[in-house]
């Protein structure tokens, strides 16, 4: 039987780009950057779902980054990044999973909101433009951010199972 060090466990610098968890990174990276960006074009109100929508969406980014350049970096070498691994972006699913869920709430909000005041025939049609565009924009960012959750939920199982292997 063949033993497995460190070494074989996890990857370094370009075997970054090949390994099946670590492939995710960049997903999470595109999809986790769309979030950030698509809910602060459509402004963060109401201020506590929102605001933590941006929370997670931009601290998830940055360890992300964070936590793929010690990966590129080959600092990963100790016994316990396999489970740190894991342990990260498991928070990181439930995380964005929290964050996915009353993003959606708040976009059905907005949605009920937004057919109330096409009703109206006293409203400035180009308020109600920009009241669509923002709701249009709320419905981008829920789905990146399911998209997020998901690629971080992948990340979390075959890392997982990487470590187990270990």
């Amino acid at each position: 039987m063949a033993s497995t060090t460190m070494g074989d466990v996890l990857p370094t610098g370009g075997r970054v780009f090949t390994s099946i968890p670590d492939l995710f990174f960049i997903p999470e990276f595109v999809f986790g950057g769309l979030v950030w960006m698509l809910v602060a074009s459509a402004g963060a109100a109401p201020e506590n779902p929102m605001g933590w929508v941006m929370f997670v969406s931009i601290f998830c980014f940055v360890m992300t980054t964070l936590w793929f350049f010690i990966f590129l970096c080959g600092c990963n070498r100790s016994s316990s990044w396999p489970a740190l691994d894991v342990g990260y972006h498991f928070v990181a699913t439930v995380f964005y999973l929290g964050a996915s869920v009353a993003l959606a709430f708040i976009t059905v909000l907005v949605g009920q909101g937004l057919a109330a005041l096409a009703l109206d025939p006293e409203v400035d049609p180009f308020f109600l433009r920009e009241a669509r565009k923002i709701y249009k924009l709320h419905i981008a960012a829920v789905v990146m951010s399911y998209l997020a959750t998901l690629f971080y939920f992948m990340h979390t199982i075959f890392s997982a199972i990487r470590w187990k292997r270990s």
